[in-house]
Formats: structure tokens, C-alpha cells, sequence
């Protein structure tokens, strides 16, 4: 009865232990909600209006299987604490980071997962107090690509980008669209 008892909990614990690995995912869907985040999330029949808006990485829309990026403006420092926290269980999660700087003022990650030599999945997370902000990109990239959109902050512009040309269609009120302007 002991050893039945021991073999249950150690499987238990193995399939808990396995499972508890926080996704990019998860992550997301917790903040999206909070106020103050700018939360945005590209359906697939918007990738090819991307190409239109930034032409300084149209080859890298064109893998780009899902983008999401969310942003923090004038969070607290235990807030700050709390992302980063979150954001490392999320990158301990098989990514490697190809840069992390953790600096009183600025954490910066660029963590990403691999095929051989090309990067699947893409996180590029830069935090202070005054704006925090994560992209994710999954699809199939040339990692030093996503390195020099990271070092040029490539990604802060297309999120300012994409605030400013989406809108809502003034006829319906609900269908999302770009300002062509």
C-alpha cells in the first residue's frame, strides 16, 4: 500500500512539474484585461496589411505565423518586479536568451526558441517604469534579423505604427481596420 501510495504521488508530481511551464500565451491573456496596457494581437487576414505599414521588416512578416505585442505606461516598481518575474518563467520555458541586460533603470530580453539555425518563436521584452513592452513573434526567422530589429527598436516603432493606423470603421462601430491615411 506505501509503494502504490509513493509511485501515485511521484507520477503526480512529474506530471505537475512538467505541465507548470508558464507560456507567452498565459502571460497575455492575464495583462490584456488590466487598465493602462495597450494589448494587440494580429489575426492572420491582417499579416498582409503589416507589409504595408512597415516596410523596414516586410521579409520578416512574411513568416510571421502569430504577433502579439502588449504594453505597460507608468507602472510601479513592484509592478515592474512582477513582469519581469513573469516574463523570466515564460523565457525559462525551453527559450534561450540571445541578449538579457538587467540594469536598476532597464531590463531588456531578447529570448528566442530554435530549429537548428532558425528561430520559431521570438520574445523581445524591454521594461522601465515609465513603459514596458512585449512582442512576440512565432513563424520561422534568421535570428541575427530579430537581433538588429531588437538593437534599432524596430519593434517599438511598428507598435507605434499599428496604434496609429488601427481604428474602428465610423459605419459599423465594431469592424477593426486600418486608417489608410
Amino acid at each position: 500500500m506505501k509503494t502504490k501510495f509513493i509511485t501515485f504521488l511521484a507520477a503526480f508530481l512529474l506530471l505537475v512539474s512538467c505541465g507548470s511551464g508558464k507560456t507567452f500565451q498565459s502571460f497575455f491573456n492575464n495583462y490584456k484585461k488590466d487598465i493602462g496596457v495597450t494589448a494587440f494581437q494580429v489575426p492572420n487576414f491582417m499579416r498582409a496589411l503589416l507589409t504595408n505599414i512597415s516596410p523596414e521588416i516586410n521579409n520578416l512578416f512574411g513568416n510571421v505565423k502569430d504577433f502579439k505585442f502588449i504594453t505597460f505606461n507608468n507602472i510601479s516598481k513592484q509592478k515592474q518586479n512582477l513582469l519581469i518575474n513573469e516574463m523570466n518563467l515564460v523565457t525559462d520555458n525551453n527559450f534561450t536568451d540571445m541578449l538579457r541586460s538587467n540594469q536598476p533603470e532597464k531590463t531588456k530580453i531578447v529570448s528566442v526558441k530554435e530549429d537548428g539555425d532558425v528561430v520559431t518563436q521570438a520574445i523581445i521584452f524591454n521594461s522601465t517604469l515609465a513603459k514596458t513592452s512585449v512582442f512576440y513573434l512565432k513563424g520561422r526567422f534568421d535570428p541575427n534579423q530579430i537581433k538588429k530589429l531588437s538593437d534599432e527598436n524596430q519593434f517599438e516603432n511598428l507598435s507605434n505604427k499599428l496604434i496609429q493606423n488601427y481604428k474602428i470603421s465610423p459605419s459599423t462601430k465594431s469592424t477593426p481596420g486600418f486608417n489608410p491615411n
